[in-house]
Protein backbone atom coordinates (compact mmCIF):
# COMPACT_ATOMS: atom_id res chain seq x y z
CA UNK A 1 0.00 0.00 0.00
CA UNK A 2 1.49 3.49 -1.16
CA UNK A 3 0.12 6.32 0.33
CA UNK A 4 -0.22 9.53 -2.00
CA UNK A 5 1.01 13.22 -2.16
CA UNK A 6 -2.22 14.46 -2.41
CA UNK A 7 -5.35 11.91 -0.85
CA UNK A 8 -8.75 13.03 -2.11
CA UNK A 9 -12.47 11.24 -2.32
CA UNK A 10 -12.89 10.56 -5.62
CA UNK A 11 -14.49 13.25 -7.66
CA UNK A 12 -17.05 13.87 -10.26
CA UNK A 13 -16.13 15.93 -13.54
CA UNK A 14 -18.34 14.88 -17.16
CA UNK A 15 -19.88 12.16 -15.54
CA UNK A 16 -16.89 10.01 -14.88
CA UNK A 17 -15.48 9.84 -11.11
CA UNK A 18 -11.66 10.21 -11.78
CA UNK A 19 -9.26 8.41 -9.66
CA UNK A 20 -5.97 9.75 -10.91
CA UNK A 21 -5.88 13.43 -11.83
CA UNK A 22 -2.15 14.74 -12.80
CA UNK A 23 -1.63 18.71 -13.74
CA UNK A 24 0.64 20.07 -15.60
CA UNK A 25 3.82 18.29 -13.65
CA UNK A 26 7.68 18.54 -14.59
CA UNK A 27 10.88 16.46 -13.37
CA UNK A 28 14.16 16.79 -13.68
CA UNK A 29 17.43 14.52 -12.64
CA UNK A 30 20.85 16.21 -12.52
CA UNK A 31 19.64 19.21 -14.44
CA UNK A 32 18.19 17.17 -17.44
CA UNK A 33 14.26 17.66 -17.81
CA UNK A 34 12.72 14.32 -17.59
CA UNK A 35 9.11 14.86 -17.99
CA UNK A 36 7.45 18.75 -19.09
CA UNK A 37 4.12 19.53 -18.28
CA UNK A 38 2.19 16.43 -18.41
CA UNK A 39 -1.04 16.11 -17.43
CA UNK A 40 -3.49 13.22 -17.34
CA UNK A 41 -6.12 11.52 -16.03
CA UNK A 42 -8.12 8.40 -14.72
CA UNK A 43 -11.52 7.03 -14.00
CA UNK A 44 -12.35 4.75 -12.09
CA UNK A 45 -13.00 1.54 -13.52
CA UNK A 46 -10.55 2.36 -16.58
CA UNK A 47 -8.12 0.73 -18.32
CA UNK A 48 -5.77 3.48 -18.89
CA UNK A 49 -2.14 2.52 -20.96
CA UNK A 50 0.81 4.92 -21.56
CA UNK A 51 3.04 4.11 -24.37
CA UNK A 52 6.42 5.64 -25.27
CA UNK A 53 10.03 4.98 -26.38
CA UNK A 54 12.49 3.84 -23.90
CA UNK A 55 14.09 7.14 -22.18
CA UNK A 56 10.58 8.86 -21.94
CA UNK A 57 10.14 8.99 -18.30
CA UNK A 58 7.04 6.53 -18.16
CA UNK A 59 8.72 4.47 -14.91
CA UNK A 60 9.53 7.86 -13.62
CA UNK A 61 5.83 9.00 -14.20
CA UNK A 62 4.61 6.17 -12.42
CA UNK A 63 7.48 6.68 -9.19
CA UNK A 64 5.29 10.05 -8.66
CA UNK A 65 2.15 8.62 -8.81
CA UNK A 66 3.40 6.40 -6.30
CA UNK A 67 5.05 9.21 -3.74
CA UNK A 68 8.54 7.31 -4.52
CA UNK A 69 9.96 10.38 -5.82
CA UNK A 70 8.63 14.14 -5.84
CA UNK A 71 7.29 16.37 -8.61
CA UNK A 72 9.67 19.63 -9.37
CA UNK A 73 6.13 21.56 -9.98
CA UNK A 74 2.51 20.25 -10.56
CA UNK A 75 -0.10 18.47 -9.11
CA UNK A 76 -1.08 15.22 -8.12
CA UNK A 77 -4.13 13.81 -6.96
CA UNK A 78 -5.48 11.05 -6.45
CA UNK A 79 -8.13 9.06 -4.62
CA UNK A 80 -7.11 6.20 -2.46
CA UNK A 81 -4.40 3.92 -2.18
CA UNK A 82 -2.34 2.31 -4.58
CA UNK A 83 -0.85 -0.76 -5.44
CA UNK A 84 2.46 -0.87 -7.34
CA UNK A 85 3.50 -3.42 -9.48
CA UNK A 86 7.20 -3.13 -10.70
CA UNK A 87 8.98 -4.40 -13.79
CA UNK A 88 10.51 -7.47 -11.88
CA UNK A 89 8.69 -9.38 -10.15
CA UNK A 90 10.22 -8.83 -6.47
CA UNK A 91 8.99 -12.37 -4.99
CA UNK A 92 10.95 -12.97 -1.88
CA UNK A 93 12.83 -16.55 -2.84
CA UNK A 94 12.16 -17.52 0.77
CA UNK A 95 9.10 -16.74 1.24
CA UNK A 96 6.23 -19.64 -0.79
CA UNK A 97 3.56 -17.73 -2.47
CA UNK A 98 1.03 -17.23 -0.30
CA UNK A 99 3.56 -15.21 2.11
CA UNK A 100 4.32 -13.52 -0.58
CA UNK A 101 1.23 -12.07 -1.70
CA UNK A 102 -0.41 -11.53 2.04
CA UNK A 103 3.41 -9.69 2.51
CA UNK A 104 1.33 -6.29 1.98
CA UNK A 105 -1.30 -7.55 4.53
CA UNK A 106 1.86 -8.42 7.14
CA UNK A 107 3.72 -5.14 6.47
CA UNK A 108 0.12 -3.67 7.74
CA UNK A 109 0.35 -5.24 10.73
CA UNK A 110 -3.19 -7.00 10.36
CA UNK A 111 -4.13 -10.54 11.54
CA UNK A 112 -2.38 -13.40 9.72
CA UNK A 113 -4.62 -15.80 9.52
CA UNK A 114 -7.17 -13.53 8.48
CA UNK A 115 -5.10 -11.93 5.69
CA UNK A 116 -3.91 -15.55 4.46
CA UNK A 117 -7.81 -16.35 4.50
CA UNK A 118 -8.25 -13.29 2.18
CA UNK A 119 -5.97 -14.45 0.14
CA UNK A 120 -6.89 -18.02 -0.65
CA UNK A 121 -10.04 -16.85 -1.89
CA UNK A 122 -8.15 -15.15 -4.27
CA UNK A 123 -5.80 -17.53 -5.11
CA UNK A 124 -8.25 -19.95 -6.86
CA UNK A 125 -9.53 -17.35 -8.63
CA UNK A 126 -6.29 -15.97 -10.03
CA UNK A 127 -5.56 -19.29 -11.05
CA UNK A 128 -2.85 -19.99 -8.31
CA UNK A 129 -4.53 -22.60 -6.88
CA UNK A 130 -1.99 -25.76 -6.05
CA UNK A 131 1.11 -23.12 -6.14
CA UNK A 132 0.05 -21.65 -2.81
CA UNK A 133 3.23 -23.70 -0.80
CA UNK A 134 5.42 -23.63 -3.84
CA UNK A 135 8.59 -21.00 -3.93
CA UNK A 136 9.15 -18.60 -6.40
CA UNK A 137 12.03 -20.72 -8.77
CA UNK A 138 9.65 -23.37 -8.87
CA UNK A 139 7.40 -20.87 -10.59
CA UNK A 140 7.21 -20.33 -14.35
CA UNK A 141 7.37 -16.98 -15.52
CA UNK A 142 3.56 -16.16 -16.21
CA UNK A 143 2.98 -17.79 -12.69
CA UNK A 144 5.08 -15.20 -11.04
CA UNK A 145 3.00 -12.61 -12.95
CA UNK A 146 -0.22 -13.71 -11.55
CA UNK A 147 1.17 -13.88 -7.81
CA UNK A 148 2.63 -10.56 -8.25
CA UNK A 149 -0.47 -8.92 -9.34
CA UNK A 150 -2.68 -11.08 -6.39
CA UNK A 151 -0.09 -9.03 -4.02
CA UNK A 152 -0.51 -5.63 -6.17
CA UNK A 153 -4.36 -6.58 -5.47
CA UNK A 154 -3.86 -7.31 -2.02
CA UNK A 155 -2.30 -3.60 -1.31
CA UNK A 156 -4.32 -1.49 -3.22
CA UNK A 157 -8.35 -0.51 -2.42
CA UNK A 158 -9.19 1.08 -5.70
CA UNK A 159 -6.19 1.48 -8.07
CA UNK A 160 -3.24 -0.42 -9.25
CA UNK A 161 -0.21 0.63 -11.47
CA UNK A 162 1.42 -1.97 -13.33
CA UNK A 163 4.93 -1.23 -14.61
CA UNK A 164 5.39 -3.76 -18.11
CA UNK A 165 4.15 -6.82 -16.43
CA UNK A 166 4.44 -8.78 -19.33
CA UNK A 167 7.43 -7.55 -20.82
CA UNK A 168 10.14 -10.46 -20.04
CA UNK A 169 7.53 -12.81 -20.99
CA UNK A 170 7.50 -15.06 -23.76
CA UNK A 171 4.71 -14.73 -27.48
CA UNK A 172 2.39 -17.07 -26.13
CA UNK A 173 2.47 -16.85 -22.11
CA UNK A 174 2.37 -12.52 -22.85
CA UNK A 175 -0.70 -13.36 -25.36
CA UNK A 176 -2.22 -16.28 -22.15
CA UNK A 177 -1.33 -13.34 -19.35
CA UNK A 178 -2.73 -10.33 -21.66
CA UNK A 179 -5.72 -12.78 -22.03
CA UNK A 180 -5.89 -13.24 -18.02
CA UNK A 181 -5.71 -9.69 -16.80
CA UNK A 182 -8.36 -8.79 -19.11
CA UNK A 183 -10.63 -11.39 -17.31
CA UNK A 184 -9.41 -10.26 -13.75
CA UNK A 185 -10.25 -6.85 -14.32
CA UNK A 186 -13.91 -7.48 -14.99
CA UNK A 187 -13.64 -10.13 -11.91
CA UNK A 188 -11.86 -7.76 -9.43
CA UNK A 189 -13.32 -4.33 -10.59
CA UNK A 190 -9.85 -2.56 -10.41
CA UNK A 191 -8.72 0.55 -12.07
CA UNK A 192 -5.43 0.16 -13.80
CA UNK A 193 -2.69 2.27 -14.91
CA UNK A 194 -0.21 -0.06 -17.08
CA UNK A 195 3.01 0.73 -19.10
CA UNK A 196 4.11 -0.96 -21.96
CA UNK A 197 6.04 -0.42 -24.81
CA UNK A 198 3.97 -3.01 -26.86
CA UNK A 199 1.45 -0.91 -29.09
CA UNK A 200 -0.74 -4.15 -29.78
CA UNK A 201 -0.88 -4.84 -27.00
CA UNK A 202 -1.92 -1.32 -25.66
CA UNK A 203 -4.59 -1.24 -28.25
CA UNK A 204 -6.00 -4.94 -27.44
CA UNK A 205 -5.88 -3.78 -23.03
CA UNK A 206 -6.53 0.03 -23.14
CA UNK A 207 -9.82 1.79 -22.86
CA UNK A 208 -7.76 4.94 -23.58
CA UNK A 209 -3.85 5.29 -24.42
CA UNK A 210 -1.77 8.27 -23.93
CA UNK A 211 1.32 8.52 -26.14
CA UNK A 212 4.42 9.93 -24.40
CA UNK A 213 7.34 11.16 -26.29
CA UNK A 214 11.01 11.78 -25.06
CA UNK A 215 13.51 14.13 -23.95
CA UNK A 216 11.72 15.16 -22.24
CA UNK A 217 8.69 13.34 -21.95
CA UNK A 218 5.78 14.93 -22.94
CA UNK A 219 2.13 13.59 -23.80
CA UNK A 220 2.11 13.52 -27.51
CA UNK A 221 -1.47 12.19 -28.06
CA UNK A 222 -4.48 10.61 -25.94
CA UNK A 223 -6.45 7.73 -28.23
CA UNK A 224 -9.82 6.46 -26.85
CA UNK A 225 -10.39 3.21 -28.01
CA UNK A 226 -13.57 2.48 -28.31
CA UNK A 227 -14.09 -0.22 -30.75
CA UNK A 228 -15.01 -4.13 -29.15
CA UNK A 229 -14.87 -2.10 -25.75
CA UNK A 230 -17.28 -4.86 -24.03
CA UNK A 231 -15.08 -7.45 -25.69
CA UNK A 232 -11.45 -6.44 -25.84
CA UNK A 233 -9.84 -10.01 -26.91
CA UNK A 234 -11.62 -9.65 -30.30
CA UNK A 235 -9.77 -6.92 -31.21
CA UNK A 236 -6.61 -9.39 -31.43
CA UNK A 237 -6.83 -9.33 -35.18
CA UNK A 238 -9.00 -6.42 -36.29
CA UNK A 239 -8.01 -3.71 -38.61
CA UNK A 240 -8.90 -1.36 -35.93
CA UNK A 241 -6.01 -2.22 -34.01
CA UNK A 242 -3.67 -2.16 -36.86
CA UNK A 243 -4.90 2.02 -37.57
CA UNK A 244 -4.38 2.45 -34.28
CA UNK A 245 -0.78 1.13 -34.04
CA UNK A 246 0.55 2.62 -37.14
CA UNK A 247 -0.95 6.67 -36.04
CA UNK A 248 0.77 5.18 -33.19
CA UNK A 249 3.81 4.49 -34.26
CA UNK A 250 3.95 7.69 -36.29
CA UNK A 251 4.10 9.66 -33.06
CA UNK A 252 7.46 7.96 -31.93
Amino acid sequence: MLKMHSQINSYQNNNRVKVIEIKNITKSFDKEIILKDVSLCVNKGEFVSIVGPSGSGKSTLFNIIASLIEVDKGEVKVSSDIGYMQQKDLLMPWKTVLNNVVLPLDLKGENKKQSRLEAKKYIEIMGLKGYENKYPYELSGGMKQRASFLRTFLSSSEIMLLDEPFGALDSITKGNMQKWILKMKDVLKRTILFITHDIEEAVLLSDRIYVLGSKPGKIKEEFNIEFLKEDKIKREFSKELLEYKNKIIELL
